[in-house]
């Protein structure tokens, strides 16, 4: 699954994509995470990279679709991933599509966290609020001042992604102020309606479980039934020595005697085997 998350600062994308990183095997790449290992690594974009960030310059939109072309023909991205803090804009969009056409690569969603802004500034305000009580350190961008900014970046900027998507029928919004669990089902939820498959070791795993729950009432039967057999064994044996002592009896006794004793006998070792059984139970 190759995922792209949409939604406002503070709409919950973090929580969500270390989620769907978690079950559906993929990568989370973001942009930021990119860049300064592309430039660690020092490979020629990274190089690139490292020349116009040190120069004080915003890194272009060809230079960061270069460094996501690298890192998704990665291994570990075999799977997908789930982009994060890209796209920002239309254009870098476009550039996206163009890259993963050229890959032959296909994009399977986009996931919209629709929020309530005034909502999340309210959240921020109180979280502030109750740290500052506690004389706890409050974060210079976790702050009313700087998430409205962001919000305002975002609506300029990011906002008309989710028309550009719509438009090319990739997108899907869920409710991101239902509770976080709720909000991962729905998610989920929609994955699957677009062909999403979890990875085999979790069905493997699940087919496991599966297995174990099942042979467990089968040893249950299987235990069950050897009290059964050796009752059986017991009776038979019994029964065996019954007709010897019959046999032996019979000798003196004529036929009709020996008959009637072997029957005896036989009850009698029948009896003998049921007690033995239930007292083996009991010791149980």
């Amino acid at each position: 699954m190759r995922i792209i998350l949409l939604g406002p600062p503070g709409s919950g994308k973090g929580t969500q994509a270390q989620r769907l990183v978690q079950r559906y095997g993929i990568v989370q790449l973001s942009t930021g995470e990119m860049l300064r290992a592309a430039v660690a690594a020092g490979t020629p974009v990274g190089l690139k990279a490292k020349e116009i960030m040190a120069s004080g310059g915003l890194v272009p939109d060809e230079v960061v679709v270069g460094i996501i072309s690298d890192r998704i023909d990665q291994p570990d991205a075999k799977n997908g991933f789930i982009l994060d803090g890209f796209p920002r804009t239309v254009p870098q969009a476009e550039a996206l599509d163009d890259l993963l056409r050229h890959k032959r690569l296909k994009l399977d969603a986009v996931v919209e966290l629709r929020v309530n802004e005034s909502a999340l500034l309210s959240r921020v305000e109180t979280r502030v609020a109750q740290m500052r009580e506690r004389g706890e350190e409050v974060r210079v961008d976790d702050t009313p001042e700087v998430l409205t900014k962001r919000l305002a970046s975002y609506r300029s900027q990011t906002e008309p992604l989710i028309h550009y998507y719509s438009e090319r029928r990739k997108l899907s919004t869920i409710d991101g102020m239902m509770a976080i669990d709720e909000v991962t089902g729905a998610i989920h939820r929609q994955l699957l309606a677009l062909g999403a498959v979890e990875p085999r070791t979790h069905a493997r795993s699940a087919a496991k479980a599966a297995t174990k729950t099942t042979k467990k009432p089968a040893k249950a039967a299987k235990k069950a039934a050897k009290p059964a057999k050796t009752a059986k064994k017991t009776g038979k044996k019994a029964v065996k020595g019954a007709q010897k002592a019959a046999k032996k009896t019979g000798k003196k006794v004529g036929k009709k005697g020996a008959k009637k004793t072997a029957r005896k006998a036989v009850k009698k070792g029948t009896k003998k085997a049921a007690k033995k059984v239930t007292k083996k139970r009991a010791k149980r």
